[in-house]
């Protein structure tokens, strides 16, 4: 990883995903002492971007001739990027290529072309509804409560405030967090990320050419839904109740773990998707953080927590950060890289060198990037 970039995610007005992109392309470049001609191929992870949305940036930048690919996966984007990238770089097409990420998401609830009309109008799509009622089945699989999805909402919120990537940069607390409008049971309105705008970047560079105690992507693993799941991120309530069904995070992990020769017990440090508090949690049952059913365990020791023995989301997660989702994977590696890295500051993580980061997005795309130093 030579070199990674950011543009804040927020909302920032008239500003155009082609100008957050520029910002953070240009970080990244320059931190890998990188210029014109120093790559040979870039891939640009975005969802409502639009045509040719890595071109626009790159054209920006005078930076154009090279193979440009926009990538959507959803949430997912960023990883799915990252990973064709890795293959383009292991196949010794490329030793040198550019990922980046740029969203600026519409106001309100996602809507996603994904989901038929008829499905959206029947609540069978990715809405808070069904976020709620995956957190309900959790709270009857792992003893999951109220207070533990506000627990998960005050740590994230309290690592977030030394984040100056993030959009929300301010302490909470429990009962504030309760006290907050209900979207839809249990899940209050602090309890659901923020969809936003920003961009991330990234230069991968082949192995061997970077300078020594770099930063190495030792996994970056796409994978999709196995059918059968009532409460799979496709086709929401439209399934089986099957819990033999194997989640894509749980799919894309053991493939992360494998590729990379890790296992959980070896990780410092994991940015997960926290779309909603509840999925925090589901995410350390399908990461293999905790043995199933017991997220809420997990939590309670404070091992997840800045200080912990497994820290999660030191960023902020999505809940301090937003959500722009084709930059989402892209920031948690921007996040992991500068924790190996050292650079945290406030929310560094002490001696960092194995590192996580997960993104589940539309269509039951799940992504794991595994990170070493």
């Amino acid at each position: 990883m030579a070199g990674v970039g950011m543009h804040p995610f927020g909302r920032h007005g008239e500003l155009s995903t082609t100008e957050m992109g520029v910002t953070a392309v240009r970080a990244a470049l320059t931190e890998a002492g990188v210029g014109r001609g120093g790559f040979q191929a870039a891939f640009c992870a975005t969802a409502y971007g639009g045509v040719a949305s890595g071109h626009k940036v790159l054209g920006a930048l005078g930076m154009t001739g090279m193979p440009i690919v926009d990538v959507e996966a959803g949430c997912a984007s960023g990883g799915a990027a990252l990973m064709l990238a890795a293959g383009a770089i292991a196949a010794a097409q490329y030793d040198t290529v550019l990922v980046f990420g740029v969203e600026k998401m519409p106001k309100g609830i996602i809507r996603s072309s994904f989901f038929e009309p008829w499905q959206e109008e029947a609540g069978l799509a990715a809405t808070p509804a069904y976020f709620a009622l995956r957190a309900q089945r959790l709270m009857e699989s792992s003893g999951v409560t109220k207070d533990h999805l506000a627990a998960v909402v005050v740590k994230n919120r309290r690592h977030g405030v030394h984040n100056d990537d993030a959009m929300f940069r301010s302490e909470v607390v429990a009962g504030d967090v309760l006290a907050s409008r209900v979207v839809c049971e249990p899940l209050r309105l602090w309890m659901l990320c923020t969809p936003n705008e920003g961009a991330a970047a990234v230069v991968l560079r082949a192995n061997g050419t970077g300078s020594s105690g770099a930063v190495r992507l030792a996994a970056a693993v796409l994978r999709s839904h196995v059918p059968g799941a009532v409460l799979s991120e496709s086709t929401p309530l439209s399934g089986l109740v099957d819990d033999d069904v194997i989640p894509p995070t749980a799919l894309a992990a053991q493939d992360a773990y494998e590729q990379a020769g890790v296992g959980p017990g070896d990780l410092d440090v994991v940015e997960c998707q926290d779309t909603d508090a509840a999925r925090e949690l589901l995410s350390y049952e399908e990461l293999a953080l905790c043995a199933p059913g017991s997220s809420a365990e997990l939590l309670e020791s404070g091992a997840t927590q800045l200080g912990g023995r497994l820290p999660v989301n030191p960023s902020g997660g999505l809940l301090s950060k937003g959500e722009p989702l084709g930059a989402s994977a892209l920031g948690q590696v921007v996040e992991l890289v500068r924790q190996l890295r050292g650079q945290c500051g406030a929310r560094q993580v002490p001696g960092a060198r194995t590192a996580l980061s997960h993104t589940v997005g539309r269509g039951a795309n799940a992504g794991v990037v595994i990170l070493t130093r």
